[in-house]
């Protein structure tokens, strides 16, 4: 049917395209050597033309499919990269409006952003596994960091006539004994905790050893309970329960990881949206 369509699409606008060659078709779009001309100029090859050619077909796929999802470019988006073109190139946007080439360009813009929304919707849910972060990117960063999980037990406030401070850190103490005795203390943190970590027994994210009381919560033996310390949320005991090195810049290294995925994934989802689609190039007329 797509065959059908597209060959219907040419005769019915053949007139229209006389004098400007048709060197390809993609579903019922048609693209001419006119509109790739510009390009053409530094082709050295047959074969690069049509590398132009199918890069052409891959962004009109792609601002097609945009459109299917309804995430295509905004007008206002368009206006908004409009006028950073103009900032850029120190003329006012009606100025730029003026040109002979502002319709074209207006279009490109519409174009990139709609396949950039796409680029952005399939790609969104894309992830990498922590653990598998780590191990890549502190192979390849030289300056390495050492994080540590603990778990706490937050007191900032118990029922005492005395002063606070001091029936705090007796209540901590007497956890302290209990737990040193075999007492659980993901159960007392549960129970007792005054923060909300206390619904995963007081376990923190990764912290990094860059300051005297991680320094001293690093120094723990395993089931070792920590001496009490102050916190921004309170008096605190702790846990030392995991160590790893990591590299210096694991957010960045993990954050390219990730674009590397997704600019694979992207990749092969575009090849499979080829493979749907109705494609014809003229060879002959290049």
């Amino acid at each position: 049917m797509k065959r059908v369509l597209a060959l219907l699409f040419i005769l019915s606008i053949g007139h229209v395209f006389a004098e400007n060659i048709i060197i390809a078709v993609v579903n019922n779009s048609a693209i001419t050597y006119k509109s790739l001309e510009p390009l053409f100029i530094n082709a050295n090859s047959k074969d690069h033309k049509v590398d132009i050619i199918n890069q052409r077909i891959n962004d009109i796929l792609q601002v097609e499919r945009a459109k299917e999802l309804k995430i295509e470019a905004l007008l206002s988006d368009v206006n908004l990269a409009l006028i950073e073109i103009s900032k850029s190139n120190n003329i006012s946007l009606e100025q730029l409006q003026t040109y002979p080439e502002f319709l074209s360009l207006e279009e490109e813009v519409s174009e990139k952003i709609s396949i950039l929304n796409l680029q952005r919707y399939i790609t969104k849910d894309l992830t990498i596994d922590e653990d598998e972060s780590v191990k890549i990117c502190s192979k390849k960063a030289p300056s390495i960091v050492k994080q540590i999980k603990i778990a706490q037990i937050i007191i900032s406030k118990v029922e005492a006539q005395n002063d606070q401070d001091i029936a705090i850190k007796a209540f901590l103490e007497k956890l302290s004994k209990h737990i040193s005795k075999g007492a659980s203390f993901e159960s007392f943190a549960k129970l007792h905790s005054q923060h909300s970590s206390y619904f995963n027994g007081g376990m923190t994210d990764w912290i990094e050893v860059n300051n005297p009381t991680v320094e001293m919560l690093d120094s723990l033996k395993d089931n070792e309970v920590s001496t009490i310390y102050m916190t921004d949320f309170g008096f605190a005991i702790g846990i030392k329960l995991e160590e790893r090195f990591i590299s210096s810049n694991l957010k960045q290294c993990r954050e390219k990881l990730i674009y590397l995925k997704a600019e694979k994934f992207y990749s092969k989802w575009v090849s499979e949206l080829r493979e749907q689609a109705y494609i014809k190039i003229y060879h002959d007329a290049l």
